[in-house]
């Protein structure tokens, strides 16, 4: 929109290409204004909410004019899919209670039960009082009774913390209002305590949650990507996403630059790799080769922490930051591959700048939204957009045919048909532009005809930073590193036992309590992969 139009200089002699140049100009300035107004309208409805003032009236459009459906009603059985299950046949019984018939006639026989299962809950507060016995032995000293293991020496037991967590991090329960709500059920806890139940004394549940993120990457042949912001200490900052079907991994930093992101990759390393990998990254960014040699010259060297690697690109005069940036991603890339990720393996997002490294692929859905975004003028301008997004979403359903059953032929037809929609000129100068952009990606929106085994889109990432989203609207921002790290921490467990169909509320309880039931998180990813029934 900031970009300033060139107005071609009018002559006596009006030819055919002054006139697509002027119909061209009229249609981006048509599409400026457009937007223009969307923005100033958006202003005025927020200008009107901070006043106060009544919003804009939803009028619904009139569906006088719709054509009435014939509903084809079945006259025998339900419609598909309506069958009722029953509900009680897997439910534990607590308990049973026989109920009699108001007025039995004299001689009357019983014959048998029949059922009404009646489901409820108990929220009401369980104290308990140990009496820790003390005893004095023979030579003076005193023993005393001990507590169960899993208080911890705490004053609350297993099933409260169960409940204050799954309640904040799963029901997204504010602390005020969880300690509201605690107080209405009678049970006595402070603020302090409150907020060290939820952050204090997680270090096993940090631990987990860095391992499914090594193992993820061990194991997959794809991940989905995503980012959003995550304000900390009152200043920007942003979570990223790392993920697929069967994990999810979040972790919230200061930056969302590539370089951020390959540190993540490097699942809790620190070091800079130095290795082939490395210097073809840097020659593919075109690092220049004064700046080159002195790197390639220690090759296969190793910096264990961001302080060495400073000191290294000191010493050989890598200073100007462009350089400095390519040599730190390349080093990176070599750490990553060095501890034994695929160098195949592929990173889809939603065309980020910052995750384009290793194999990168695009998603469709974000994609598609670029033509769909543009407004059309004129009725042939309509027609076209029409077509084109038709087009577009029968390339779309021959892929995801394709994934099914990959082949030559198909492959060569699919390219084929990629050319014919992205390389066409409409009659909307703003809809060839999009997609001569998109052309620009045909190998990242294409790269599922090498690799099937990879998704069309990235809905996986934008669902599961749905959730920290949510979070952070009720809750704001973290304001410790404790809480931020907690955060992070328990939004990957929860979202990582959904996808491996674990109930976060049985987890909770095997963890808190200790009892080692439910296996290792990661493991059951790793075991997910090696058994996919």
């Amino acid at each position: 929109m900031g970009a300033k139009l060139s107005v071609p200089e009018f002559s006596e002699e009006i030819t055919p290409e002054f006139n697509k140049r002027l119909h061209e100009i009229i249609q981006d300035q048509a599409a400026i204004i457009q937007k223009q107004a969307e923005e100033i309208q958006y202003l005025k409805d927020e200008i009107a909410r901070l006043k106060n003032h009544p919003p804009r009236p939803k009028i619904r459009p009139s569906r006088l004019e719709e054509k009435k459906k014939n509903k084809s009603k079945s006259v025998k059985g339900k419609r598909p899919g309506s069958k009722k299950r029953s509900k009680t046949t897997k439910i534990e019984i607590h308990k049973v209670k026989p109920v009699e018939p108001e007025y039995i006639p004299v001689g009357s026989e019983f014959r048998y039960y029949r059922d009404f299962v009646v489901q409820d809950i108990k929220l009401e507060p369980y104290n308990t009082r140990f009496r820790l016995k003390v005893y004095e032995t023979p030579d003076g000293r005193y023993i005393v009774g001990q507590l169960p293991a899993h208080l911890n020496g705490k004053h609350f037991g297993s099933k409260l913390i169960r409940f204050i967590l799954y309640q904040y991090y799963h029901c997204h329960v504010t602390q005020p209002l969880l300690q509201e709500q605690l107080d209405e059920f009678g049970i006595d806890i402070s603020t302090g305590h409150l907020n060290n139940i939820l952050i204090e004394n997680k270090a096993l549940f940090h631990k987990e949650k860095d391992r499914i993120l090594t193992v993820g990457l061990e194991v997959s042949s794809y991940i989905n990507v995503d980012d959003t912001g995550a304000r900390h200490k009152g200043q920007n900052g942003y979570c990223t996403h790392i993920g697929n079907k069967l994990f999810s991994w979040f972790q919230s930093t200061e930056s969302k630059s590539r370089i951020n992101f390959l540190k993540l990759l490097r699942a809790g390393h620190s070091d800079y790799c130095i290795n082939m990998d490395a210097i073809a990254y840097m020659q593919s960014n075109k690092m220049p080769l004064y700046v080159l040699k002195p790197i390639i010259a220690n090759l296969q060297t190793v910096l264990t922490n961001d302080m060495q690697w400073d000191d290294f690109l000191a010493q050989n005069g890598v200073v100007k930051d462009r350089h400095v940036q390519i040599a730190a991603e390349g080093a990176l890339i070599g750490s990553i591959v060095e501890h034994g990720i695929s160098r195949k393996l592929v990173i889809l997002s939603d065309d980020a700048g910052q995750f384009n490294v290793l194999l990168h692929a695009l998603c469709w859905i974000h994609a598609e939204r670029s033509i769909n975004k543009v407004i059309p003028f004129t009725d042939q301008a309509k027609k076209d957009l029409n077509t084109v997004r038709g087009q577009i979403w029968r390339l779309y359903k021959g892929l995801k045919q394709y994934k099914k059953n990959p082949n030559s032929k198909d492959k060569k037809r699919l390219e084929a048909l990629f050319d014919k929609i992205f390389t066409k000129k409409t009659h909307s100068a703003t809809l060839t532009v999009a997609l001569k952009r998109l052309y620009l990606n045909k190998a990242e929106l294409l790269l599922v005809l090498e690799r099937p085994d990879i998704p069309l889109h990235n809905n996986i990432s934008e669902n599961a930073i749905r959730e920290y989203v949510k979070k952070r609207k009720i809750s704001g921002s973290t304001r410790s590193e404790l809480g931020r790290q907690c955060r992070d921490t328990f939004t990957s467990l929860k979202k990582t036992c959904r996808k491996l169909d674990v109930s976060f509320w049985q987890y909770l309880k095997d963890r808190i309590e200790r009892k080692k039931l439910i296996p290792n998180l990661a493991d059951l990813v790793k075991q997910q992969t090696l058994n996919p029934g």
